[in-house]
């Protein structure tokens, strides 16, 4: 249980589900940081919700203080940037990296960036890397409390994730707004119809370059527009 003071934030890969939470969360009563630069499209019928000054945490942490009691959106490979002075509920969502991949390729191909088979291949092998690495980070960060959820399970009983929310922040939420939230129709790219379609390369495993990999998905995220 978490009081007003403590910082929610919402992350996860890019196209995990995290605008949807986002959403959820302002439903359920919590104060939204953003600032709608990145407004709606094809790809985020509902919005992103992000703040641009996310994407700057490592060189400017002075917004931060306005986000006690509040909820921001940021992708995980920023969480490392936080400074430890204080408490982060962090809401980590995870989806299968099948339907993740494929959603960002859509993205990107909209954006006029072609993603090929071997991109995404070396892709998800970076991302598995990642979080595993991440999520271990994060058990071992004693100002952290973290709830993993996974999007298709928040799709398919939002009700049950809406009260595991309103216990994990324990801010009395309003769990049936939040539940009214999570979008069935806005399911896409689901794993089942991906493989039966095309079914997904074998990882390629990362190049072992620690440095070279954290750079290679940093590129991939700016890509997207979330770094």
């Amino acid at each position: 249980m978490h009081s007003s003071n403590v910082t929610t934030i919402v992350s996860g890969l890019p196209r995990t589900g995290t605008s949807m939470m986002m959403k959820m969360l302002e439903a359920g009563g919590i104060p939204v940081l953003a600032d709608n630069i990145r407004e709606a499209d094809e790809d985020n019928l509902g919005g992103y919700y992000e703040l641009e000054k996310v994407k700057e945490i490592k060189d400017d942490t002075a917004w931060l203080d306005g986000a006690r009691g509040k909820v921001f959106k940021m992708v995980s490979m920023l969480l490392y940037d936080l400074p430890a002075d204080r408490e982060y509920a962090v809401v980590f969502m995870e989806r299968d990296l099948s339907e993740v991949l494929a959603s960002q390729r859509k993205m990107l191909e909209r954006m006029g960036k072609p993603v090929s088979d071997e991109d995404d291949s070396k892709t998800r092998a970076l991302y598995e890397k990642h979080l595993a690495e991440i999520k271990e980070w994060l058990r071992n960060q004693g100002n952290f409390s973290v709830l993993f959820l996974k999007y298709n399970d928040v799709i398919n009983d939002p009700s049950g994730a809406a009260a595991m929310l309103d216990g994990f922040l324990g801010r009395g939420l309003d769990v049936d707004r939040m539940a009214a939230v999570a979008n069935p129709e806005m399911y896409r790219n689901r794993a089942g119809a991906l493989a039966a379609a095309s079914p997904s390369p074998a990882a390629e495993l990362p190049s072992g370059d620690e440095e070279e990999d954290e750079e290679a998905i940093k590129e991939r995220l700016k890509g997207l527009g979330y770094m």
